[in-house]
């Protein structure tokens, strides 16, 4: 087997990687590596099975070198991080490509192998990020936007009497309710804001039809109203850290 670990800003989601595909997946509080209780979790998650190696993409740099000591001294296996030097299967079409964040390189490359090319990433992460890869399989940049809990935690922070909201579906589209029009701004507000950056980004690629896959916490929520996302996969950066390793490992 080999161990995924993709450090993002609130998470780091661990995984199990096989032959073909990832067979299991976790999570664990980034802030959590700074402490004593990753090691034992990370060494439960793999239980019995034998690591032959460890891939990991990190946009957390002050985590990194914690999560690379960590998982090497709890297995001797080789460690391999991606980076726009490193990545396998797919080019890089983008002026600084260090300054691309390697999750969504590993999105890109996953979505890639899976669905063709041309291909978009969708990933509801705690921001809200398209991924571009073109005709030619090269990643050619994306969009960021704010993450779906950032924005209404933003309103909740500034504003005195707007309430802190857990995220989820509403059938209303007007409020009847403070809650339900935040809840209407934010679900069916970035439905619309991502309908509309699908369909310009199909223009700008000059095709008919373009693959979207979205990924991230709120993917599900998120495709259910929008038919322009045509898969989910919740484990893609995972996926594609375990291909990234198949493509420098295999003959």
């Amino acid at each position: 087997m080999i161990l995924l670990l993709d450090i993002g800003n609130t998470h780091t989601h661990a995984g199990l990687g096989g032959a073909r595909r990832v067979v299991k997946q976790m999570d664990i509080a980034t802030r959590e590596v700074f402490g004593k209780d990753a090691a034992p979790r990370l060494k439960q998650f793999a239980g019995s099975h034998h690591i032959e190696g460890i891939v990991l993409c990190s946009v957390v740099p002050a985590a990194t070198p914690r999560v690379r000591k960590m998982a090497g001294a709890l297995w001797k296996a080789r460690i391999i991080e991606l980076t726009a030097k490193t990545v396998r299967g797919i080019g890089i079409d983008y002026p600084k490509p260090l300054s691309i964040g390697p999750d969504r390189l590993a999105n890109a490359l996953a979505a890639r192998s899976h669905f063709g090319a041309p291909v978009v990433v969708v990933d509801f992460g705690t921001a809200v990020t398209f991924d571009v890869v073109n005709a030619a399989g090269d990643y050619v940049g994306g969009i960021i936007a704010p993450g779906l809990s950032a924005m209404t935690d933003y309103l909740h922070e500034k504003t005195a009497l707007l309430p802190r909201v857990r995220i989820r579906e509403t059938g209303a589209i007007i409020g009847k309710s403070t809650e339900q029009a935040m809840l209407i701004g934010a679900v069916r507000g970035y439905r619309g804001l991502i309908a509309g950056l699908l369909e310009a980004l199909t223009l700008e690629l000059r095709v008919k039809r373009l693959p979207v896959v979205a990924t991230g916490g709120y993917a599900e929520l998120m495709a259910r109203g929008l038919r322009q996302i045509t898969a989910v996969d919740r484990t893609l950066t995972l996926e594609g850290l375990r291909l990234d390793w198949k493509l420098q490992n295999d003959p």
